[in-house]
């Protein structure tokens, strides 16, 4: 990945680790841009024929995740669906993907009462994840771990980490807004791309404190890329170093209320 240089179809994705049995596989986004529609990302890791997809998105980009999964895998052999949070473009295409696919449900115990409001009642397949996070277990022996992402920015919040790819997904941690025409898959400038995300960090976030919290956390893992639900994937050593470094430092939500209570 390193000196990555390559045209890439922002409609069908791309795979972004691959070591041929494992890949971790960005799905692509709408071919057009629709003025007032936040853009997403979705991710999907392909493990000896068993997928995880991660933040599988809303209604409305159901029909392009399903056609551009069906490209890796059957839509039967989608083992697990994980939900960083409950956030509609996260998670409000989550009947949908109960009704294609076999798999069970992984979010936040916090929001399992929630779902009733996306059309779920049978909560036979729902994993409700407690604070600590876990792992979910593949049938090869390969796992993913979960950590808790708490009030970054959900209250219940959760990241999963691939050891195998060295991948670290961070639902909204790492979004960046781009401006209309100027979209790109990885992230190359990072000076450039920081100004992009620095705006919904500093609004979202619950508080430097809790970053620090997460920030500890996560440096202890061998990180080769973050793959965010919203922007560009980092996947420069340096530029990893450097957004945890921005992030430990950034005064966010409650450290700058007195900007919203004026």
């Amino acid at each position: 990945m390193a000196g990555l240089a390559k045209e890439v179809d922002i409609v069908r994705g791309d795979v972004i680790y691959d070591d041929g049995t494992h890949k971790f596989i960005w799905l692509g986004w709408e071919e057009h841009e629709e003025e007032g529609l936040v853009q997403v990302n979705q991710y999907l890791i392909e493990n000896k024929n068993v997928g995880v997809i991660l933040d599988p998105g809303g209604v409305h980009v159901f029909p392009r995740v399903v056609a551009n999964v069906s490209r890796y895998v059957d839509l039967d052999r989608i083992q697990h669906l994980f939900f960083s949070h409950q956030d509609p473009d996260v998670s409000s295409g989550v009947a949908l993907w109960l009704s294609v696919t076999p798999a069970k449900v992984y979010i936040s115990k916090w929001w399992v009462r929630f779902l009733p409001h996306y059309g779920i009642f049978d909560m036979a397949r729902i994993v409700p994840l407690e604070e600590g996070g876990g792992r979910i277990q593949l049938p090869s022996g390969d796992y993913l771990e979960i950590i808790p992402a708490h009030f970054l920015h959900s209250v219940a919040n959760f990241h999963v980490y691939d050891p195998r790819s060295k991948t670290l997904f961070t639902g909204d941690l790492g979004a960046a807004i781009f401006p209309k025409g100027q979209r790109y898959a990885y992230v190359e400038d990072f000076d450039s791309h920081l100004k992009l995300m620095e705006g919904f960090h500093r609004r979202y976030l619950a508080s430097n404190s809790v970053v620090r919290k997460y920030i500890e956390k996560v440096r202890r893992l061998e990180i080769e890329r973050i793959a965010p639900q919203h922007g560009a994937i980092i996947y420069k050593k340096e530029h990893i170093h450097r957004f945890f470094n921005w992030l430990e430092n950034l005064k966010c939500g409650v450290d700058i209320a007195d900007e919203f209570y004026r």
